[in-house]
């Protein structure tokens, strides 16, 4: 039963703070470059605004140019539902793998770059293909942090990974350093952050991201709105519940005390992360799309020197 509730809080929770965090990003970055910029609930405001539009959908557009946008935010839903937030035990916790999750999160990235070309336009196409290029990279180098760990942790499985760091002391890890960097780089091109993409701009010559979705409005571009908001916290997430799970509650012996404390945890690492990222993406310029190769390329020696590294040390 305890389970049952901490898993209906922790899907509730991701869903109602996804919108929060990235209006905390947006408004850092207005404030760094010093404009007023938009209020902390803006996010919600838009996403009440395209769904009560209705969805104007192409003459040629098939099944699943309608169904992408609920299966890509169905998929983020239930990796944020499954990644722990503030506590260990909850019911999904045990599907929580790290390879499922990189799975469901590659599903629904085949899912929208089939959507942006179903319709022909050119701007899908292109959007389309520069987003299956950088899916082409930043996965392989993904899987590499996910071996890395699991060589450290022994185990794919996210409550293993958070309960050996928390009870077993690892100590500096070089593989896990590496291993960390890489992710980060991994996210930020995997949400289409600066330097890889811009959120905020809608030029077909640079644009990604947007440049599949072009063709969505009403409620179906609030759900793909949605799921990209949760993405950004599921990452900020997983790099918590790996490499700092220290706050997160067990749900043997834990009380309301530690999960006090756990979610004031995560809400911490949800604030350090906002700033963190307002700040990097503020000192930096996008780069140019035939550079991202060389960007993920870096992402992927990193966890390559992760998995040499932790494979050294366990046979040395």
């Amino acid at each position: 039963m305890t389970g049952l509730i901490l898993q209906i809080v922790q899907s509730l929770s991701v869903l109602l703070v996804a919108p929060l965090f990235t209006g905390l990003v947006r408004k850092i970055k207005a404030r760094l470059v010093g404009r007023v910029g938009p209020a902390l609930v803006q996010p919600y405001r838009d996403l009440a605004r395209l769904m009560r539009k209705e969805a104007v959908v192409a003459e040629h557009a098939s099944w699943l140019f309608r169904s992408t946008p609920y299966v890509v935010f169905a998929l983020a839903w239930l990796v944020a539902s499954v990644v722990p937030t503030f506590a260990i035990g909850h019911a999904l916790a045990g599907v929580g793998d790290l390879i499922a999750i990189v799975a469901l999160l590659a599903t629904a990235r085949f899912f929208l770059a089939l959507a942006g070309m179903d319709i022909g336009t050119s701007f899908g196409g292109i959007g389309a293909s520069r987003d299956l290029m950088i899916a082409s990279l930043a996965e392989p180098a993904m899987l590499m942090v996910v071996f890395s760990v699991a060589l450290v942790a022994g185990s794919t499985a996210l409550p293993t990974i958070a309960s050996f760091v928390l009870t077993d002391g690892i100590g500096l890890e070089v593989s896990l350093a590496l291993a960390l960097i890489s992710v980060v780089m991994v996210a930020i091109a995997e949400n289409g952050r600066i330097p890889i993409d811009n959120p905020a701009t809608h030029l077909e010559l640079t644009m990604v991201h947007e440049a599949m979705v072009l063709e969505y409005s009403g409620r179906h571009l609030a759900l793909i709105e949605a799921a990209g908001m949760l993405r950004l916290v599921i990452y900020v997430s997983l790099i918590a519940c790996i490499f700092a799970p220290w706050g997160l509650a067990r749900a043997e012996g834990a009380g309301l005390a530690d999960y006090a404390v756990g979610y004031a945890v995560f809400v911490l690492h949800l604030g350090f992360a906002g700033l963190a990222l307002a700040v990097f993406e503020t000192s930096i310029a996008k780069m140019r799309v035939f550079r991202v190769g060389e960007f993920l390329g870096a992402a992927l020696i990193l966890a390559l020197l992760a998995v040499i590294f932790s494979f050294v040390s366990d046979v040395f």
